[in-house]
């Protein structure tokens, strides 16, 4: 099933993306074992943490059932050693500290985020430079994934591939697989640090080079006081294994994000924009939703019946009946009804 949901504004968006995730959790109650929550950063989740953050706080769902696995974290960041990279303010980690796990008053289960603050950057860096017969780049934009060969000659580059990347697509597989994951689109329609042009297949996680304007804007938007302290790397799952979740919700507001939203409907799956990858995850008999605002869904509006067609349902629930249209949709229930329990 493919639905695109279209809503009002950021909060809005937020709003239903919430309803969502608290609806598919009461789902999970007495099917299954826990439930396994897929998450992202980003500026686009922060609304829905929160209200998913109160929801648990008033009762709705049990955070001591869940466990939750994060997209992406950087490699590089400042810091002597681990913890003190983990503990950055601009690691992934920490955002998800600040935006979602320090507001819930009854702890996760367990909480996951990608192991790249473990890898020491110059010492990655050495050793790519030293054995570049050990890996070789994919990908078509200025990011590019380093893929490390399973009989690498360097000790600290198989090290990698087995207990940073394999280690965590094993853990998650351990666990049953993700039961909903959180997401949000790039500029150039990417998840994660999964750039356009990296294949689909093959590349559940990834080690990627950071383009240049990346590292860049990151010192310039205030990010990191100098280059030198700016990441080069970072660790993200690949569309691969996002897409192998039962439900991906894909987050999206203002107009940036319109072209990269229409291009991943209107055309065919291509790895130029990571994110079309939704429609074979729909097709193969996944559970693909988009919650956009308008701006973000401006290109798309005068499409819907060859959206529909494609099979993808359109939604339009921002005018001024959303919130009768809103009980109307099926997927939404009594918030008291959705206790994992």
């Amino acid at each position: 099933m493919f639905t695109v949901i279209i809503t009002r504004d950021f909060d809005h968006m937020s709003e239903v993306a919430a309803r969502l995730v608290i609806d598919d959790i009461g789902k999970a109650a007495g099917k299954k074992e826990g439930y396994i929550l897929g998450l992202a950063t980003g500026n686009s989740p922060t609304g829905l943490y929160k209200h998913l953050a109160k929801a648990a706080n008033a009762g709705q769902y049990d955070c001591s059932k869940i466990e939750t696995f994060n997209l992406d974290e950087y490699v590089g960041l400042p810091g002597e050693n681990a913890q003190q990279r983990v503990l950055h303010p601009e690691s992934y980690s920490y955002f998800m500290v600040q935006e979602f796990f320090g507001l819930l008053q009854r702890k996760f289960r367990e909480a996951n985020v990608p192991w790249g603050t473990l890898i020491d950057q110059e010492k990655l860096t050495a050793e790519l430079a030293a054995h570049p017969e050990d890996w070789n780049e994919q990908g078509t934009d200025k990011g590019k994934a380093i893929v490390i060969k399973a009989d690498a000659q360097s000790e600290y580059l198989r090290w990698i591939r087995s207990d940073i990347l394999d280690a965590y697509a094993a853990k998650i597989r351990e666990r049953g697989g993700v039961d909903c994951h959180i997401v949000g689109v790039g500029g150039r329609g990417h998840v994660a640090f999964h750039e356009s042009g990296i294949p689909f297949q093959g590349n559940e996680m990834l080690l990627v080079k950071l383009d240049e304007n990346t590292v860049a804007n990151a010192v310039e938007d205030g990010h990191f006081a100098k280059r030198e302290e700016s990441p080069q790397y970072a660790i993200s799952m690949g569309a691969e294994l996002v897409y192998r979740a039962r439900k991906v919700i894909l987050l999206a507001n203002g107009g940036r994000k319109a072209g990269p939203i229409a291009e991943s409907l209107l055309k065919d799956p291509s790895p130029v924009v990571p994110i079309s990858y939704g429609q074979t995850f729909s097709e193969n008999g996944g559970d693909m939703i988009y919650v956009i605002d308008r701006e973000a869904a401006a290109q798309i509006i005068d499409h819907v019946d060859e959206l529909e067609r494609r099979n993808i349902q359109v939604e339009d629930i921002g005018d001024s009946k959303a919130s009768q249209r809103l009980e109307d949709l099926q997927f939404f229930r009594n918030p008291e009804t959705c206790l994992l329990g």
